[in-house]
């Protein structure tokens, strides 16, 4: 059996789960695992230190997997800005056939994207922006709730919530992100309204994610109550994981500070430490709530088929038996 919905049948996959862009995690060797699990991988464009290294990151994964795959080009305010046309024009060159944009206005790329065949997946963390973006004319939507790791926005509203409001006013495919790692997730995001899930923590917690084992560890002992949001007081709201950095980065900001006190403890080299070394408190790193439903690190392959099979037997079992038919009751 399968689960179809509208974004397994818009984006040319098998299962209803994505992964998301992720800086510094989204490489080839796990966007191709998650490829070959029938899911939705991303390499993160950024993540490579120039469009060239792009190109060959994209040819690596076609070297390990025949399965659709994306690129995510995340388009943020910086004092000087990485080339983002050079990006994109790799993109185009490659063949890559699905994008996911995230952090500005998609409406600057689509027409290149559009005018080669690439489906856009944008990324939102409000209804209002979700709907701007379904006017634009991208071919889906991420919609990002509370629980999410990275940039939540600043409405603060949950997935529960969120979710539903969305899918009221959004007609094209839309998946759910923040807080998802498992078929209950799953079955409840679809229940929702949504047309499957995005998931980034529980990504970086497998087997072929290219982070650190003790990383991997820290996110598998760590629970919900793991992590730390920072820049609130800038209004650029981050959710991070819970450690020494984050903690004093919160301090310093809530006793009035600003973004020169605290740019040398996030600056994203020593982030990367993070991923690279091991050492949990070197920098600031990424990870959403989802952690406290995270108890192990498979394989792609495991974390996929076991969600699937799962929300199937929620579906036709747990869920399917508390439904009683009303004639069968009356005959009896």
């Amino acid at each position: 059996m399968a689960i179809t919905t509208k974004f397994t049948e818009t984006f040319g996959v098998e299962h209803p789960i994505a992964q998301g862009g992720m800086q510094w995690v989204g490489r080839a060797e796990l966007v191709a695992a998650v490829a070959n699990a029938g899911a939705l991988g991303f390499l993160t464009a950024l993540t490579q230190p120039t469009p060239a290294d792009l190109a060959n990151e994209i040819a690596k994964t076609r070297d390990l997997t025949d399965k659709p795959f994306g690129v995510n080009l995340t388009i943020l305010p910086a004092i000087n800005p990485p080339p983002y046309d050079e990006y994109r024009q790799v993109i185009v060159d490659a063949g890559i056939k699905i994008v996911e944009t995230a952090g500005s206005n998609p409406a600057p790329h689509l027409p290149m994207f559009h005018d080669n065949g690439i489906k856009v997946l944008h990324k939102c963390t409000s209804v209002r922006h979700a709907v701007k973006a379904q006017s634009l004319g991208v071919d889906g939507i991420s919609i990002d709730g509370f629980e999410c790791a990275g940039h939540p926005g600043e409405d603060d509203v949950p997935g529960l919530v969120l979710i539903p409001a969305a899918a009221a006013q959004i007609e094209i495919p839309m998946i759910a992100s923040g807080g998802f790692a498992d078929a209950r997730g799953l079955v409840a995001a679809l229940a929702l309204g949504a047309d499957g899930v995005n998931m980034g923590s529980r990504f970086m917690c497998t087997v072929e994610s290219c982070i650190h084992q003790n990383v991997k560890e820290a996110i598998v002992a760590g629970d919900e109550r793991g992590t730390e949001l920072i820049f609130r007081s800038l209004h650029n709201t981050a959710r991070v994981a819970s450690n020494q950095v984050s903690r004093e980065v919160v301090e310093i900001l809530k006793n009035g500070g600003q973004f020169p006190d605290v740019q040398e403890l996030v600056a994203g080299v020593r982030g990367r430490r993070v991923f690279d070394e091991g050492d949990v408190d070197a920098g600031i790193w990424t990870v959403g709530t989802a952690m406290g439903l995270i108890n192990d690190i498979p394989t792609c392959d495991e974390l996929v088929s076991r969600m699937v099979s799962e929300a199937e037997e929620i579906i036709l079992g747990r869920l399917g038996n508390m439904v009683e038919d009303d004639d069968e009751e009356n005959v009896a």
